[in-house]
């Protein structure tokens, strides 16, 4: 059992075995004709439930070829132009190769006698990241799993700066299309059920800086602790961007601390053309960046940044195993000393091969493109009488609904988008993902991919027309 350790007497086995591997990649994703086969639960659960894995194939070729059928044919490709759904972007080369190293090395980013180099790289992108929002010499931050624990961190700083003992006073401030991670945190954190309160956002999606002030002066008066203000640079449903300079005047005022959720927009920290977008975002007191969306990065790939390095504290504990105290006086370097994770993998270098290779105006470019391809869409959708688009993209997310002509029913036309989405899955052409405006069903297109191109969209359009038609002559088939 030896003979599969990875070390200097395997390094020729390993080679042909990761090379086996990457052709096979390599010519799936050539040969990749739609973003999905459409396979069922039923039709694939059975093939994995048969496999025996106390009676192991001993050849790495046999276990591809395996694989193969349990699940590279019925992957979900998210290269393909016509993946119009969630958050998942095609990834870039570079990345593709600074995982295959990361992986092959294992190191570990928690102290500097498991990664030194990694240790400073990581650093060196977070300074890089920092620069790029404005935060200033101060700041600080580390990797992370992905937007959720960033979150989540970050909120754990904002409750530890909020200094007090009460924690059913603390109250977090996000408007009512934040992302759920916000609640889960709170919940995390040990705060009450009422701690997040919801602010109402307006026809553009963005939170109503207005009834933000009338918030934060109501929990003032009622004796409460304005904990934090999660402001969002890109919502998950509709790309928008909350007027990221008047929420910062608010914090300010009412010594708040402001968190901004760019998960999805820290694309444009990049931006060759909106940065200006996210204009404001210098001024928050923490930052939530996904680089796995909008930098064209494998997952995981996720940072939380903050203003003042000294928050990250709250984060820190010493063990005399892994980071003694003795360590920080020898200005030795422990990641660990800022993460919520110990053993954490080496994410950062992804990044850092994509920057020097493509550099940060090459991932911007890409990331205006798809910018670019959501203002075609809308102009499709606000064109089309069968559909209703929500709002006018800030970023690459259209939410829009089919609407029948000879239909009134709200009901029965939520029924007929909901057919077309699971039909459009199963027939594996194109993928669409959906969500919920003021209580009606609703699609979506999430558009990261530079090679989709609006001839794409306007197909795809047309087999949800299609697929909704026919839900709807078959019910009133069934009616009559």
């Amino acid at each position: 059992m030896r003979s599969h350790l990875l070390n200097d007497t395997t390094a020729e086995q390993y080679r042909r075995s990761v090379t086996d591997g990457v052709e096979r990649v390599a010519a799936k994703l050539a040969a990749t004709d739609r973003p999905f086969t459409g396979v069922s639960v039923d039709a694939l659960s059975p093939r994995i439930e048969e496999i025996d894995l106390d009676q192991p194939l001993h050849d790495t070729a046999a276990v591809l070829d395996e694989l193969e059928d349990v699940y590279l044919r019925d992957a979900i490709y998210f290269h393909h132009p016509r993946y119009l759904a969630h958050l998942n972007c095609p990834v870039v080369i570079p990345a593709v190769l600074g995982e295959a190293v990361l992986s092959a090395v294992n190191s570990s980013l928690d102290t500097w006698d498991q990664s030194a180099g990694g240790t400073l790289i990581e650093r060196k992108l977070i300074d890089w990241t920092n620069e790029r929002i404005g935060l200033g010499p101060a700041a600080d931050g580390v990797f992370t799993s992905g937007g959720s624990q960033s979150n989540l961190q970050a909120l754990l700083l904002a409750r530890e700066e909020a200094k007090t003992d009460s924690l059913a006073k603390l109250r977090i401030f996000a408007s009512e299309v934040s992302h759920f991670s916000v609640k889960k945190s709170a919940k995390l954190l040990g705060l009450g059920q009422d701690a997040v309160v919801s602010i109402p956002v307006d026809h553009d999606k963005r939170m109503q800086t207005v009834a933000l002030a009338r918030e934060l002066e109501r929990c003032k008066e009622a004796g409460l602790v304005p904990m934090a203000v999660v402001a969002t640079a890109g919502t998950t449903d509709f790309g928008s961007i909350d007027p990221l300079p008047e929420v910062a005047e608010l914090c300010e005022q009412f010594g708040t601390w402001m968190h901004v959720d760019a998960a999805y927009g820290c694309g444009l920290l990049a931006s060759v053309k909106h940065r200006d977008r996210i204009d404001g975002i210098e001024r928050a007191d923490s930052v939530t960046v996904d680089y796995h969306k909008s930098f064209f990065q494998p997952v995981s790939s996720s940072a939380v940044l903050v203003r003042d390095a000294a928050t990250l504290r709250h984060a820190t504990y010493h063990a005399e195993y892994l980071n003694p105290r003795r360590m920080v006086q020898e200005r030795i370097p422990n990641q660990v000393d800022k993460s919520l994770q110990t053993t954490r993998r080496f994410d950062a270098l992804k990044l850092w091969m994509t920057l020097r290779t493509m550099g940060a105006d090459g991932i911007g470019q890409l990331f205006d493109e798809v910018c670019e391809l959501a203002r075609e869409g809308w102009q499709l959708l606000a064109a089309d009488p069968r559909f209703d688009v929500v709002v006018q993209p800030r970023l690459s997310t259209l939410v829009f609904r089919y609407i029948p002509a000879a239909v009134t029913d709200p009901a029965e036309i939520d029924r007929a988008n909901l057919y077309a989405r699971k039909a459009l899955f199963a027939s594996g052409d194109a993928i669409v993902a959906g969500t919920k405006v003021s209580g009606r069903h609703y699609l979506k297109f999430t558009l990261l991919n530079p090679e989709t191109q609006a001839s794409d969209i306007a197909a795809v359009l047309d087999l949800i027309a299609g697929h909704a038609e026919q839900y709807l002559g078959e019910s009133l088939d069934r009616a009559s």
